[in-house]
């Protein structure tokens, strides 16, 4: 369980002198809605001494589950509205509908509730306008079929839609047969590395366990052999480049390992993706670093999968799913019949806005040299154009799609890092580029990702840094709201 603040959401933009555009609805849901009630209240600031809306909803509740979405704001039950318009305004899967409704009428700041019907159940979203909201929309029938998690966007009035997931088993609602590739995947940057720490060396404000009960399912680790001579061992360090993931003491690979297992246990219809390389000081070598994970880690293949290429879900759950960025002592490389051992990433181009490995199983964008704060614009922009390469694919569907996977291109990981940093640069340090990256690629997934539709839609695996700080998992709930499309196709084969 774990706690969603508020205290994000209600940080509102500075409001423009000119008047806000007409709201806007997309839909990123498999079945269509209808807009159907429009009710205004005004500010409850103007009543409750300027904490209005915010505080309210902070009272709502003190700790908050993941299990389905962020709670839904809330006007206080007595509120009266004072505009009431029933409206039949029809948004379909996928569509996206600019309307002629004015998110305000009578003042820069009024709250907006909207009701929403799908199958004769009805669903209630209270907007405060001009303020950023990602909140789930409140049933108004009991034992709903339907759960819907709602982001607002006021600089463009703009409202997506998303379906809510149980984040801690999200990957029930997709078929066996779907390859793990074709996922909309959320994953963290140095996963460990949420410890007191150099600031440019912390990348993460949860611990691994969090993040997997937040949704995450990437890691990526970078391991320093703690005794490369003595193979019998198998301490592994976690380290960040150079440093110690931590300052207040060694932190081991195998507590991650344990960690990961037994939230797998609790969640068998998941899978983790783990990519590790080696990192630190000290003379150790990838054949040592490959030789330990074999011998002392990932030798069960009833946990692990370290076949050479891109696993199917069903062949992944209940796992973890290795991907190395080393290269392999060579009796490994007789390892599967010769083929070698685990997903191979050991090379890609360093810095690169886009490169696909040699093995073909993953095209990654990596480019992390943001030398000075104006560069974050170009991170973005390879970012951006990395999440659009991963959404143009069309999975095959083995034993679904009546096109056999033989016909198709094969579908890499898209592995998009959006971290990046900068050790002499304040402004560059993981924790302040994730607070502009994360926001940034939150709207950008709402408002432009796949727009053509042109094909499943998916993210492909996205690499953050410092989700969940001041309880803000947006970006997870987007990257797994995106597996809409393909969860649509399977349902309808």
């Amino acid at each position: 369980m774990s706690a969603f603040s508020f205290s994000w959401l209600f940080k509102s933009p500075v409001v423009s002198s000119m008047a806000a555009p007409p709201l806007t609805i997309r839909n990123v849901t498999s079945t269509p809605v209808e807009l159907k009630l429009l009710e205004r209240y005004e500010d409850p600031a103007a009543s409750r001494g300027g904490e209005g809306f915010a505080h309210i909803a902070r009272n709502l509740t003190s700790a908050v589950s993941n299990a389905t979405n962020p709670s839904a704001r809330q006007l206080a039950e007595n509120a009266q509205s004072f505009s009431h318009q029933d409206v039949s305004i029809r948004v379909e899967p996928f569509q996206t509908l600019t309307t002629d409704i004015q998110v305000t009428e009578q003042s820069p700041r009024e709250v907006l509730r909207i009701t929403f019907e799908n199958e004769g159940e009805r669903h209630r979203l209270d907007v405060l306008c001009p303020d950023y909201a990602c909140t789930g929309l409140t049933p108004l029938s009991p034992n709903p079929r339907f759960n819907y998690t709602a982001i607002y966007l006021p600089e463009h009035s703009h409202l997506t839609l998303l379906s809510s997931a149980i984040l801690s088993s999200w990957m029930r609602e997709l078929k066996d047969e779907t390859p793990l590739s074709a996922l909309s995947i959320p994953g963290t940057h140095n996963s460990p590395a949420c410890h007191r720490a150099l600031p440019s060396v912390r990348c993460q404000a949860h611990s691994p366990r969090t993040q997997l009960e937040n949704g995450v399912r990437f890691f990526d680790i970078r391991v320093q052999p703690e005794s490369p001579d003595d193979l019998s061992k198998d301490g592994l360090i976690l380290v960040h480049s150079v440093f110690p993931v931590s300052l207040t003491g060694t932190k081991y690979f195998r507590d991650v390992v344990n960690d990961t297992f037994e939230f797998l246990d609790r969640n068998p219809s998941e899978t983790v993706i783990i990519s590790v390389k080696r990192e630190g000081t000290g003379d150790a070598t990838d054949a040592q670093l490959s030789r330990i994970l074999r011998n002392h880690y990932a030798g069960d293949v009833n946990r692990w999968f370290t076949a050479p290429r891109i696993p199917t879900l069903g062949e992944a759950r209940h796992k973890i799913v290795l991907i190395r960025r080393f290269g392999l002592e060579d009796g490994l490389r007789q390892e599967w019949d010769g083929a070698g051992w685990c997903i191979n990433a050991e090379t890609w181009a360093d810095n690169t806005p886009n490169d696909t490995c040699p093995s073909g199983d993953v095209c990654v964008q990596d480019f992390y040299e943001v030398l000075e704060t104006e560069n974050i614009d170009k991170k973005i922009e390879f970012s951006t154009a990395h999440l659009e390469r991963a959404a143009q694919c069309v999975c095959a569907l083995p034993g679904i799609d009546p096109q056999s996977a033989e016909d198709k291109p094969k579908q890499p990981f898209f592995i998009n890092f959006l971290t990046a940093s900068n050790f002499w640069k304040v402004g560059c340090w993981p924790e302040r580029i994730a607070a502009k990256l994360n926001p940034t690629i939150v709207d950008f997934l709402c408002r432009k990702h796949n727009e053509t539709q042109a094909g499943d839609g998916s993210t492909g695996i996205v690499v953050c840094d410092w989700v969940g700080n001041n309880g803000n998992w947006d970006i997870i709930r987007c990257i797994v709201g995106m597996n809409a499309k393909l969860e649509l196709r399977e349902k309808t084969m």
